[in-house]
């Protein structure tokens, strides 16, 4: 009988949030690569803003962080609400960046 790809069992997620390397290289349909943790890589603001607006809860009912969160903390974001705000901020620092170079 063949396995689940790692990403989908435990030995394929980081306790931490998010996945590890493992879970990365068994992920069919793409080449995952880590989290961006801090700068204003628009690869970071596209994760922060998709996650920032999910439904689900942050913390589950015995109020421990559910892998949501634990991946938002990931990339450097505090909750749901952190996540959206620093999305709007990189995007907007680098459609400066961007128009700045045009002129």
């Amino acid at each position: 009988m063949a396995k689940t790809p790692a990403w989908t069992r435990k030995e394929g997620k980081n306790p931490k949030g998010g996945l590890n390397a493992k879970g990365r290289a068994s992920y069919k349909g793409g080449t995952l690569k880590p989290p961006v943790k801090s700068g204003d890589n628009p690869r970071r603001a596209s994760f922060l803003a998709r996650m920032g607006n999910m439904k689900g809860p942050e913390y589950d009912s015995k109020g421990n962080p559910t892998r949501l969160l634990l991946s938002l903390r990931q990339w450097g974001a505090k909750s749901k609400a952190d996540a959206r705000a620093k999305a709007r901020a990189i995007s907007k620092r680098n459609k400066a960046k961007k128009s700045k170079k045009k002129t």
